[in-house]
């Protein structure tokens, strides 16, 4: 179904009814109901309406002294009433079950702690969603303004100190993103915690490739309510490209002055890292901090440390504390040892300013990374085989030093396919122990043995942007696709994610390169996955001479 397009010119939305209706999921139909639990006001089913006549309806909670509180809005799609809460949903997640309050909705603060330090929290029911009303579009420039609106009205209330900020995981990051580039005049602090800023690059098509699990049931859960929801797989068929479709679901993070606390992760390589790391980066904020873990983001965002950090931040923007803020490293970050350890460095700026460019040239012959070009070489392996003999070429660097990797890396190839007019290529960095076995990092919130960084890359979208690509990060247009005549050697560049590593001497860097996912695990719907490939028989990677392929890494200068 198709209503009057909302989106301009340039393309239009596709609708389609719900996923299922609110009940299905324990969402009743809304009714107003106020108590008072210990010293917090509950109100639930707030009616606010918002422009263009449309109501939503938000749950409040607030101190029941009445006394004014400077509101934190959750703003996303998984529904205010907590059906799913992180500890049921993700028992892996670094949450303990009864950590949080009953209160708590999906990836959103837990009111009954936020309350209790003088806060009030505001839990909305984004457009077209459970029951609120209008159509819903998700990361849309529609939804931006929506939020903006609530934003407002939580800034006026009677119970409002005026001063509002945004808080939230995930999606609640996402539109933290959308809604604070719009400036609403009473949004006074943001507190972006691991969401992407580019669907296209960061989701839905890693590298150019379809992502198709995650995606899929991300975009099938969105859509319980009572009205009609973006059709977000027919859109994405409809745009295999990077097109103003695409475009409108980046949220234009130069526009964003507010003051924020910005929280990374290494560990959520194919949804969050790159995502929340270019937010960062783009954003105008002339207050503006980081903090990048190796860690869970649920775990993080709940724990004591998270939690007091972000108080710290609220505190000083939304009630004038006159504490330890403004003295903050700009950036935080971890170097990880292992999944469970990392040692915390600060630093002026990311990326990382007190690091080198390290070249390690690959050696088809030895399969190693080495200091200088080696001759001519090739190896193949088969892209369409998962197992691990003739699935994958592999190149190591044992080090004979201690290094630290902290930024993002590159890795130039030149390829070629005898068989084959495109290629879809994964890329793995991994550490061996000093007895040669892989170390395992937390990854995707849950696992807690996956690689150092990951990266993508499909042959036919190789053409870069070269306004924003720099010589760590190369940024693809994904305009236009660029077959390859089989046989024929092209160069590409693919972008690996940002990670945070030390090496002890005898450690061991390893790259993993083959045609399929090489972190795959039973639980699919929370990692990426890329069923759709374009792959057939042999690729083969050229080294040395005039094809010379090399790894570029990001070395930490000053270690211990």
């Amino acid at each position: 179904m198709s209503p009057p397009d909302p989106g301009g010119p340039d393309f239009v939305y596709r609708f389609a009814a719900p996923t299922g209706p609110p009940e299905a999921r324990g969402a009743g139909p809304p009714s107003y109901r106020r108590e008072v639990v210990g010293d917090m006001l509950v109100e639930r089913d707030v009616p606010v309406e918002l422009r263009d006549g449309v109501v939503v309806y938000v749950d409040v909670f607030r101190p029941a002294d009445e006394r004014p509180a400077p509101p934190l809005v959750a703003w996303g799609p998984y529904g205010k009433h907590a059906d799913l809460p992180v500890t049921r949903l993700y028992p892996d997640g670094g949450v303990a079950a009864g950590q949080l309050s009953s209160y708590t909705a999906f990836e959103s603060p837990d009111p009954l702690l936020w309350v209790a330090h003088g806060y009030a929290v505001v839990n909305a029911d984004a457009p077209g969603t459970w029951n609120s009303g209008g159509n819903a579009t998700f990361i849309s420039p529609e939804e931006a303004d929506f939020g903006h609106d609530l934003v407002e009205w939580a800034g006026t209330r009677s119970w409002s100190s005026g001063k509002v900020a945004l808080s939230g995981v995930s999606y609640l990051t996402t539109s933290q993103w959308n809604i604070a580039a719009t400036n609403p005049p009473h949004l006074a602090a943001i507190n972006p915690w691991e969401g992407w800023s580019d669907t296209y690059r960061e989701v839905v098509r890693h590298g150019g490739i379809p992502e198709t699990s995650f995606w899929p049931y991300i975009a099938r859960r969105w859509g319980y309510g009572t009205h009609l929801v973006e059709d977000l797989l027919v859109e994405t068929e409809e745009h295999p490209l990077f097109d103003a479709f695409w475009a409108s679901k980046a949220p234009r993070l130069d526009r964003i002055t507010v003051p924020a606390y910005v929280v990374a992760s290494y560990s959520d390589q194919g949804l969050h890292t790159r995502g929340t790391l270019e937010g960062f980066k783009l954003i105008a904020s002339e207050h503006k901090w980081l903090e990048v873990h190796g860690g869970k983001k649920w775990g993080y965002y709940y724990s004591p440390q998270g939690i007091a950090r972000q108080l710290a931040f609220f505190d000083h923007f939304l009630k004038g504390a006159d504490n330890e803020v403004p003295s903050w490293p700009t950036v935080r970050f971890d170097v990880r040892v292992d999944a469970r350890t990392a040692e915390r460095k600060e630093a002026t700026a990311w990326p990382i300013p007190d690091t080198d460019d390290v070249v390690l040239h690959l050696d088809a012959a030895s399969g190693r990374l080495l200091d200088g070009i080696s001759p001519p070489a090739c190896v193949d392996y088969d892209a369409e085989q998962l197992g691990r003999a003739r699935g994958r070429a592999t190149f190591d660097r044992r080090f004979d030093e201690l290094v630290e990797l902290v930024g993002g890396a590159r890795l130039h190839l030149w390829l070629s396919s005898p068989g084959a007019d495109d290629l879809d290529v994964f890329v793995a960095l991994q550490k061996l122990d000093r007895f040669g076995d892989i170390v395992g990092f937390n990854y995707y919130a849950v696992f807690e043995d996956g690689p150092v960084a990951l990266g993508w890359l499909r042959a036919s979208h190789r053409a870069r942007d070269l306004h924003r690509s720099t010589e760590n990060q190369p940024v693809l247009t994904h305009r236009r696709e660029e077959k390859i005549p089989p046989g024929e050697v092209v160069p590409v560049d693919v972008e690996i994610l940002p990670s945070g590593t030390r090496f002890e001497p005898g450690e061991t860097l390893r790259l993993v390169v083959q045609g399929r996912d090489i972190y795959r695990y039973p639980r699919p719907l929370t990692h990426p996955v890329h069923a759709d490939s374009v792959n057939s028989g042999l690729h083969r990677i050229h080294t040395g001479g005039g094809h010379d392929s090399y790894l570029l890494i990001p070395r930490l200068r000053a270690v211990r």
